[in-house]
């Protein structure tokens, strides 16, 4: 054991945050905090580090082990340089390099006498030096900051002209390069590209220490993640495995959580009708028995019904219209800035139906080629055509989309004049924004809430083509989840920028990946991407230029340089996959349809079944009913049905959401 938390409990203004939380972190542990935004979770770790105090318990590292905390945001404006920062890292070993140096010089012009001294200080420091990895800090420096993203040009550039998310980089590879003997780490991919995350994951796989990460990307969980601790409702619970292991493991305890509730209401109710007979008969024994039950009945420890906020906050992205087979057609698109092109000679075809991903690097022209195919940005060169009857959405990664002064429900209504007060409400809510909050001003809401409102404005635009910038920045993973149930259900069409790996591969029949200022399309999800990536790379890397393959499906051949015979071949290789891809996805997506069609009509059934059992419960309190002993039976006997069903059809609401 390297950490015990031992009943932290800590409360804001009288509400409580964090109530009675304990866990111990063992050497090389990997432990990753989730939970929904404001559940607790950066607050435990500023407990961790010892940079807030808690109510109660406490948090203690073992004797002489070290820690190092990354907090999400860096007020650091150091007139410092990148490679300053990181020698920072490394000044003890650096230290004792210069004093491996020093002595070297002393012992050139040191008597006899002095030199046996200066040999021994010498091999003791030598021995400290290599065991301590001495002669690779230089190469430790250079590795961790590529794989954060930085170039060696960068290195020259002073803290203060960085950015906040380039200064929160620079901080994560100091707290790298000092390998302390516990990493606590709040949100280390915000500010990653996707080379830079599975850099990073590798690196913390490999780590010879702890670590205790809170983090929304689950894919990057799934890598590294040995435990599970979530915060939910001020309490934590620990699972072991990844974040898939704990979300299966998740969704099993609220399975039996719903059987014990409707197992115990079943009880319930059947114990009340009893007690009415009872009291019906009008005899003393019969009164007696019925009290006696009541008392019973008072005394049970009633369950709460078992809720999730993904029942509360529910999206429904329909389309008003059915679009044209081809959604979007780009021909010859070219960007460049300041000298320096970003792509050229882009070109790609979205049919109906596609969800398709782009994927890059920071930097390379994401963001820039979305906002040209929203027509926000003129391109160099290039035409952009849209098809019969598409009606684009957009979302907004800096919320342009969105009114700082005003009101949520100013903001809805004034987009939509023709949406009632109890509508407005009803949006808003579904975003988990109810009561007063409406009435919030844009410019106070959290980077999350901004999100939620914008995902609102978008899912009452009835567009078929949704056009998206980084969609789950700032959401916590619960409304991550809520958004890819509301892409994956949508029956128009998704072009989308993103980080968020594990959303590509729940959304995504085809990604496209923009480097070396060339578009290259892969028909499948993210880990169809990452298996075939490598090997497309490989093969345009090394291939002279020739012009694009005619003939080929667009979207379905890779853009790039190829020629001769052998590579001819190669190529037609690599269209035939994509083609069977393509057939694959569209099985793959008849099946999803097929599955979306049955949770639907299962949803149905439990919401005309729960009618029905709140009508049975009414009928129950009827005068005329309670006197009629066969009615009451029947009655009873058609409740204990319907909760025989329910419980079957919550089970299999589970597995099929």
């Amino acid at each position: 054991m390297v950490l015990s938390v031992q009943n932290i409990s800590k409360s804001y203004n009288d509400v409580p945050v964090l109530k009675g939380v304990s866990f111990q972190a063992d050497a090389e542990d990997r432990i990753a905090v989730v939970g929904m935004n404001g559940a607790g979770k950066t607050t435990l770790l500023k407990i961790i580090a010892h940079q807030e105090t808690p109510d109660t318990g406490e948090a203690y590292f073992l004797k002489e082990i070290s820690f190092g905390y990354l907090q999400q945001q860096s007020g650091i404006l150091s007139d410092a340089t990148v490679y300053e920062t990181f020698k920072e890292a490394k000044r003890e070993i650096i230290a004792l390099e210069e004093a491996l140096r020093k002595t070297e010089e002393e012992m050139r012009t040191a008597s006899e006498e002095e030199i046996g001294k200066l040999s021994a200080a010498y091999a003791e420091m030598m021995q400290r030096f290599q065991n301590e990895g001495g002669y690779a800090w230089k190469g430790a420096i250079v590795g961790v900051a590529r794989g954060l993203g930085f170039s060696e040009e960068d290195f020259e550039k002073k803290l203060s002209s960085l950015s906040g998310g380039e200064r929160t980089r620079v901080l994560l590879g100091k707290l790298l390069l000092q390998q302390p003997d516990v990493l606590l780490l709040d949100e280390p991919t915000n500010h990653l590209d996707i080379s830079s995350v599975n850099w990073l994951e590798t690196y913390l796989r490999n780590y010879r220490g702890a670590v205790i990460i809170v983090s929304h990307d689950r894919y990057f969980l799934d890598k590294i993640a040995t435990r599970v601790l979530e915060i939910e409702r001020a309490a934590a619970k620990l699972y072991q495995g990844n974040y898939t292991a704990y979300a299966e493991r998740k969704a099993s305890d609220r399975a039996a959580a719903w059987r014990a509730y409707v197992n115990q209401q079943r009880e319930i109710k059947h114990q009340e009708e009893v007690i009415r007979k009872l009291k019906s008969y009008n005899r003393e024994k019969s009164v007696k028995r019925a009290e006696s039950r009541e008392k019973m009945l008072e005394k049970v420890d009633r369950l709460d019904r078992p809720t999730d906020v993904k029942d509360e906050m529910r999206i429904r992205l329909t389309p008003s219209v059915e679009s044209g087979t081809d959604v979007l057609q780009v021909e010859g698109l070219s960007k460049g800035y300041g000298g320096r092109t970003l792509f050229h000679d882009v070109q790609f075809t979205i049919r109906r139906g596609e969800k398709v991903a782009i994927v890059g690097e920071n930097g390379v022209g994401k963001t820039t080629l979305i906002k040209i195919i929203n027509r926000e940005i003129e391109p160099d060169a290039g035409q952009i055509r849209t098809g019969v009857k598409v009606k684009t959405g957009y979302f907004d990664q800096e919320q342009h989309v969105l009114h700082e002064h005003k009101t949520l429900f100013e903001e809805i209504s004034d987009s939509y004049p023709d949406l009632t007060e109890t509508q407005i409400r009803t949006t808003l809510a579904a975003f988990l924004f109810t009561g007063s909050d409406v009435f919030k001003r844009i410019g106070d809401l959290s980077g999350g809430e901004k999100g939620k409102l914008a995902l609102a404005k978008l899912m009452l635009s009835d567009a078929n083509f949704l056009i998206l910038d980084e969609p789950t920045n700032h959401l916590d993973i619960t409304s991550r989840e809520v958004l890819e149930s509301a892409i994956a259900g949508y029956e128009g069409t998704v072009l989308y920028v993103s980080h968020d790996r594990y959303f590509i591969n729940r959304t995504a029949t085809r990604v496209m990946d923009l480097t070396n200022e060339i578009l290259i399309n892969y028909i499948g999800n993210y880990d169809y991407y990452r298996e075939h990536r490598p090997e497309r790379m490989h093969f345009l890397l090394h291939t002279p230029y020739q012009e694009k393959k005619e003939g080929v499906p667009a979207g379905e051949a890779m853009q790039g340089p190829y020629t001769g015979a052998a590579k001819k071949q190669k190529t037609e290789e690599v269209i035939s996959d994509g083609l069977r891809d393509w057939k694959a996805q569209k099985e793959l997506n008849a099946m999803k349809r097929k599955q979306e069609s049955s949770l639907k009509k299962c949803e149905e059934m439990i919401e005309s079944l729960e009618a029905r059992n709140e009508e049975i419960n009414r009928q129950f309190s009827l005068s005329e009913i309670s006197m009629n002993a066969v009615k009451l039976k029947w009655l009873a006997e058609e409740q204990a049905q319907i909760a025989s069903r329910l419980e079957e059809l919550y089970i299999q609401w589970e597995a099929l959401s």
